[in-house]
């Protein structure tokens, strides 16, 4: 199927209109028309080939919600019509230890939306900078039908990274939770952290953020340069999730955490972050990790933000003005993702 897009053609050119060939729809397969894109900060680096390994041209986006037009012959959990979603995944190997417990994101063989191995038309995956997608219904999500869709497409990605390490160290009403940073990450962290029923403190080093802060749901908000006011939080959060992708001193909020407390991280800074092991060891603290969420996951953070009628904050915009975004991105000039509006694709 001709589908047309959005796509880079090197690093250093913009973003332009780009016709592919989507494969056509298999016995389990469902055909998504795209009517939201959000804009991950991962589509940047990718398109820039600041990560390396990026195989052009390349169509990003892996934030996509919109109708399903067409399913093939053996799709039970979808039909024509229904509002469906796909995230950054849209296959993988569905046979070793991390598929059979439900997470794919840490398959060898995972197929990503874009800038993957297609295994079907050979060559690389398109993303959702595109008219249309193609995919296996068991990565195909269901969203809510009480959420605004442009505002759930962010959902796919920055929901999923920020539910994740929330739900696995099961935070919960009570306990006193900490976000590093109020970006694209950070506000989903606070909304989902607030609706877990946690106490929740927003650590920032921007004095214009604080108003956002407690809006969105905050119980705090902490100059994260104020040694006073760090001193005040010592020895106190259950678990603090840092979305901050920009070197900083992690070893600061180890020292708030009780004993038992974790520090998750899911923003990504360029260069290797210093860390004091002696603030983990004293206080039998853990520092960890987290990457996005399985599909089986992913579903249920859909689920519990159609319940909490949580969304992400966003900036629609035309498709002809992303490059001007991805300008602005890199200054964080955004509150908090931009979600490409598709109908202005033409």
């Amino acid at each position: 199927m001709k589908t047309l897009a959005y796509a880079a053609k090197s690093a250093t050119t913009p973003l332009a209109p780009f016709n592919f060939q989507r494969r056509d729809v298999g016995n389990h397969d469902v055909q998504i028309e795209i009517l939201y894109c959000g804009v991950c900060h991962s589509d940047l680096h990718t398109v820039r080939g600041e990560w390396g390994g990026t195989t052009y041209p390349c169509v990003p986006g892996h934030e996509i919600v919109g109708r399903v037009l067409k399913v093939g012959p053996h799709v039970t959990k979808f039909k024509a019509g229904d509002t469906a979603g796909v995230g950054c995944m849209v296959d993988s190997c569905r046979t070793c230890a991390n598929c059979e417990e439900d997470l794919e994101q840490f398959c060898p063989d995972t197929t990503f939306t874009y800038n993957s191995a297609d295994k079907h038309l050979g060559g690389v995956t398109f993303g959702g900078y595109s008219q249309s997608i193609v995919a296996d219904e068991a990565f195909v999500l269901h969203i809510p039908d009480n959420l605004d869709l442009a505002a759930t497409a962010p959902l796919l990605c920055a929901g999923i990274t920020t539910y994740s390490p929330l739900h696995y160290h099961n935070v919960s009403a009570g306990q006193k939770v900490g976000i590093v940073g109020l970006g694209g990450l950070g506000h989903m962290g606070v909304k989902l952290a607030k609706a877990m029923g946690a106490h929740v403190v927003v650590f920032t080093t921007s004095a214009n953020k604080v108003d956002d802060a407690l809006r969105l749901g905050a119980d705090e908000v902490v100059n994260s340069k104020n040694a006073d006011e760090m001193q005040k939080h010592l020895n106190s959060f259950n678990f603090i999730l840092d979305t901050v992708s920009a070197q900083h001193d992690i070893n600061a909020y180890f020292l708030l955490l009780k004993r038992d407390g974790n520090l998750t991280q899911v923003g990504v800074p360029p260069e290797p972050l210093s860390v004091n092991v002696g603030s983990l060891v004293f206080g039998r603290r853990s520092f960890s990790g987290s990457l996005i969420g399985g599909i089986k996951e992913t579903q249920e953070m859909l689920d519990f933000c159609g319940k909490h009628n949580i969304t992400s904050d966003i900036e629609l915009i035309p498709i002809d003005n992303i490059n001007e975004a991805y300008d602005r991105l890199v200054k964080s000039d955004v509150k908090y993702r931009f979600v490409i509006d598709m109908a202005t694709l033409k």
